[in-house]
């Protein structure tokens, strides 16, 4: 993940706490190539319901792949109970995670309720 990138994320985690922030990470062969800031309509520390441009699912028209990106305040940067529960749409899609606590930042998928950890690269 570019410097740039992860910093943006950082930065908008913090901006948003201590409520969980929220985004979409644009990627093209796997290579992250910028993010895309969200609202979190649950404004909530505990859980998140990304609110962003219906123009964006386009990206995926245009070859990009999207992955979910949103913070934990205080927990580890795994997916918790309430993010396996409420995937949603974001099954089998890279899900990541930044713990404003540790700094940690981690990827998953999330398929049947299994949660697989992707590299990062």
């Amino acid at each position: 993940m570019p410097a740039a990138v992860r910093r943006a994320l950082e930065e908008h985690a913090q901006a948003e706490a201590p409520n969980e922030a929220c985004g979409l990470l644009v990627l093209r062969e796997g290579v992250v190539e910028r993010y895309i800031p969200a609202a979190n309509a649950a404004a909530s520390p505990f859980r998140f319901e990304l609110i962003t441009d219906p123009e964006h699912w386009f990206l995926e028209d245009e070859g990009y792949e999207l992955a979910v990106f949103h913070s934990h305040v205080s927990a580890p940067a795994r997916p918790s109970r309430t993010d396996v529960e409420n995937i949603g749409l974001w099954e089998g899609r890279p899900y990541v995670i930044l713990s404003l606590g540790s700094g940690e930042l981690a990827a998953f998928s999330i398929e049947g309720g299994h949660i697989s950890e992707l590299g990062l690269g």
